[in-house]
C-alpha cells in the first residue's frame, strides 16, 4: 500500500474536515486545540510532508529554516498568508497555499454587522438592557447614525470589499473606494474610484478596511489619517488588526472625533488593546469574519484540495508561493494573487 503523506494540523478543525484528513492522509491532528509554539511545531514536523496552519501560527523565517527537508508545502487555513514568511518559504522551495473565495460572503456579512453595530450603538443598547437600567422608551435615547445617503469608503476593493459594496448599496449608501488601481465597473457596484488617500478619507462618512497586511499598510489608520476623516466618522475593520494604530483610534473615539468603531480584528489578538474595553462607542467581535459552519468547512476543503493537487504532482489551485525545486510540475514563477483580509 502506498504511504500516505503525513500532514501536521495546528488547530482543531471542523469535524467534516478532520474526517477527510483522516481518510486521505496520515494526519497529526490537534484534538485539544492546544497552543502550538514554534519549537513544538518544528518537533511535530519531523517526518511530515505538509503543514496545515491557521493564522494563529507565525511561520517566520526562523521556523521555516528549522523545518525538516521532508516538509514540502504549507497549506494556510485562511485567505491571508501574511503569517507565513513568503521569501523564506520560496528560498527553501516550500509551496504555500491559501483559501480565497470561500470566506468572502461570510466576512462581508460581519463587516456590515460591525458597521450597523457601531452606527446604531448596539453595544450600548445591549448593555442597557442587561444591566436592568432600561426604564422606558424615550425619543432621544441612544440616537445613532443612519446609513441611507451616507458615503461608505472602502479601503481595498478585493473580493471582500466588493461584497461589502454590494451589501451597502442595499442600504442606500453612496460608495467610494481606494485601491492600487481602478477596477472594472462591473466589480465595484457603483463605487467611485478615489486614488488619492487623503481625498478618499475626506469623503468617507463610514470607512471599512479591507486591505491586506503588508509593510505599507501597517498602521495605515494613524492619527494623521484619522484627522482627514469627516468629523464623527465611523470606522470598521474586518481585515487585519495591524492596519489600525490602536492608540490613535482610541484617542479619537474618546474625544468623539471618530463617533464609533466596529472591530472584528485586532493587533496582537487575542490580547487586544485594553483601551477598547473602556469605551461604550466600540462594537467588538472576536474575529468572527468566517465563522459559519458552511464557510469553515469550505475553507478546510479548499486547503485539502490544494494538498491533494500538490501530492498528485499538479499545481495547487491556490498556490501563492511555488516549490519548483521540489515539484517539477509546479510552475516556477510566483502566481500573482492578492493577500486576503480577515481570515
Amino acid at each position: 500500500m502506498k504511504k500516505r503523506p503525513r500532514v501536521v494540523v495546528t488547530r482543531k478543525l471542523p469535524a467534516a474536515v478532520e474526517a477527510r484528513l483522516a481518510r486521505d492522509y496520515d494526519a497529526v491532528l490537534n484534538a485539544d486545540d492546544c497552543a502550538i509554539g514554534p519549537d513544538d511545531l518544528v518537533s511535530l514536523a519531523r517526518n511530515a510532508d505538509a503543514l496545515l496552519v491557521a493564522p494563529t501560527e507565525r511561520i517566520d523565517a526562523s521556523v521555516i529554516a528549522r523545518l525538516p527537508a521532508s516538509v514540502r508545502i504549507v497549506a494556510c487555513y485562511s485567505v491571508g498568508f501574511d503569517h507565513v514568511d513568503a521569501a523564506a518559504a520560496a528560498g527553501r522551495g516550500v509551496a504555500v497555499t491559501n483559501t480565497p473565495d470561500v470566506l468572502t460572503e461570510a466576512t462581508a456579512d460581519i463587516a456590515m454587522l460591525c458597521l450597523l453595530g457601531a452606527a446604531r450603538r448596539a453595544h450600548e443598547g445591549d448593555a442597557l438592557i442587561r444591566s436592568g437600567r432600561w426604564g422606558r422608551w424615550t425619543p432621544t435615547e441612544l440616537l445613532g447614525a443612519g446609513l441611507t445617503g451616507k458615503r461608505l469608503g472602502i479601503f481595498g476593493m478585493g473580493r471582500i470589499g466588493q461584497a461589502v459594496a454590494r451589501r451597502a448599496r442595499g442600504f442606500g449608501m453612496e460608495l467610494v473606494y481606494c485601491d492600487q488601481r481602478k477596477l472594472p465597473a462591473k466589480l465595484v457596484h457603483g463605487a467611485r474610484f478615489v486614488p488619492a488617500v487623503d481625498e478618499f478619507l475626506a469623503q468617507s462618512d463610514f470607512m471599512s478596511l479591507h486591505a491586506p497586511a503588508t509593510k505599507e499598510t501597517h498602521h495605515f489608520l494613524d492619527a494623521a489619517r484619522i484627522e482627514r476623516l469627516p468629523d464623527g466618522a465611523i470606522v470598521v475593520n474586518t481585515a487585519r488588526g495591524m492596519l489600525v494604530d490602536d492608540e490613535a483610534l482610541i484617542a479619537a473615539l474618546k474625544r468623539r472625533r471618530v463617533a464609533a468603531a466596529g472591530l472584528d480584528v485586532f493587533e496582537n489578538e487575542p490580547n487586544l488593546h485594553p483601551g477598547y474595553l473602556e469605551l461604550p462607542n466600540v462594537f467588538l467581535l472576536p474575529h468572527l469574519g468566517s465563522a459559519t459552519v458552511e464557510t469553515r468547512d469550505a475553507m478546510g476543503f479548499r486547503a485539502l484540495d490544494n494538498l491533494d493537487a500538490f501530492f498528485a504532482g499538479q499545481t495547487p489551485r491556490d498556490l501563492v508561493i511555488p516549490s519548483a525545486a521540489r515539484n517539477p510540475l509546479v510552475r516556477e514563477k510566483q502566481i500573482p494573487r492578492r493577500q486576503g483580509s480577515s481570515e
